[in-house]
């Protein structure tokens, strides 16, 4: 497998396979980019299908947070890990420990933090074997309601574009994803006035919607053919492809899944659709905004930390005029306000 011909590789500059035997241990660290500081982004723990699968992963979800972290005016690169096998029957204390190791050894080139299928109890644990981890129970704790609150508010600031709305009142949204910022971000939506229509892989997080949100349930296939005013997808990524697209009445896509795009192209299709775009990194940005606090020298501040995730609102709405002005597609232009923003950092 050629690393460096891959699509998905963008120079980066390091990719870190882990392996231990005796705990089980099979992990990749990617780490884009550290021209504005040091690389961060979480790590998750997931089944993949293949070791290709989770190196494609691990690339594209390293360079996000590098664009996600630059949007977000934090002084941190971007980097992310991924732990190969199912979280139900290989976690362990030896195993979080033996990652703590792996990451250690880059010598603070990259902080990690909790992500899918891992808790900020995990994370404690690779504390054990290394300093350079984020998201600890005592200090930021859990991102997962900042992430839900950057979401939230980007939605806002799209429903305000497109359709010129203040509130969100009687506004229909697609959710699909009930995971712990999913949920959250239905609360959210739910107190606001919106009303959900939701589909996840979990039956129970889909009877505690319908019960305390008043959510409709639909199948996992049917959410994308919705007559909704936004679609928000709040579970795995790439779920904006030609299919799903063909089938979308949402005029807005705004949701706090990570690669939301399944192809670049995608971005362009949705803006012939006249589909607007809130490009994932910008909009799920609350969470990592949250841990970067806990990086930075200064001493960890929530009130801080809200202040910042609230500006997601000002950097979306000039993402949507600058493309609305310049007629091209969102996702471009917030990726060339991130280089922009990274080559002058580079100087």
């Amino acid at each position: 497998m050629a690393v460096f011909d891959l699509v998905d590789f963008d120079n980066h500059e390091q990719v870190v396979y882990c392996s231990d035997e005796a705990s089980g241990l099979k992990a990749i660290i990617a780490v884009h980019s550290t021209v504005l500081g040091p690389a961060a982004g979480g790590c998750r723990f997931w089944d993949y299908a293949s070791d290709e699968a989770a190196l494609k992963d691990v690339l594209r979800l390293s360079k996000g947070m590098t664009y996600k972290n630059a949007m977000a005016g934090l002084k941190l690169g971007g980097g992310k890990g991924v732990i190969i096998g199912d979280a139900k029957t290989l976690k362990s204390e030896a195993l979080f420990k033996a990652f703590g190791h792996a990451v250690n050894n880059l010598n603070g080139r990259y902080y990690t933090a909790e992500d899918i299928n891992i808790t900020t109890g995990d994370m404690a644990i690779v504390n054990q074997s290394t300093a350079y981890v984020s998201g600890l129970e005592g200090k930021s704790g859990n991102p997962a309601p900042f992430t839900a609150l950057g979401t939230f508010l980007g939605i806002k600031a799209a429903v305000k574009f497109k359709l010129d709305r203040d509130d969100l009142t009687g506004i229909k949204v697609a959710v699909q994803g009930l995971g712990s910022v999913g949920y959250s971000l239905c609360e959210k939506l739910h107190a606001a006035g919106a009303q959900l229509f939701v589909t996840d892989i979990n039956p129970v997080a889909l009877d505690r919607a319908a019960t305390e949100l008043n959510a409709t349930v639909v199948g996992l296939d049917e959410i994308y053919s919705q007559d909704v005013d936004v679609y928000s997808p709040c579970a795995l990524g790439a779920s904006i492809n030609d299919e799903s697209i063909a089938q979308l009445k949402a005029t807005i896509i705004a949701g706090c899944a990570n690669n939301q795009l399944a192809e670049k192209h995608h971005d362009q299709a949705l803006l012939e659709k006249g589909i607007l775009y809130a490009p994932d990194y910008v909009i799920n940005a609350g969470g990592i905004i949250n841990v970067a606090l806990e990086i930075y020298p200064e001493p960890y501040c929530a009130k801080s930390a809200t202040k910042l995730v609230e500006n997601i609102y000002n950097t979306l709405m000039t993402v949507f005029t600058t493309a609305a002005s310049n007629n091209m597609p969102t996702g471009f232009i917030a990726d060339e306000m991130a280089r922009n923003i990274i080559a002058n950092g580079a100087k």
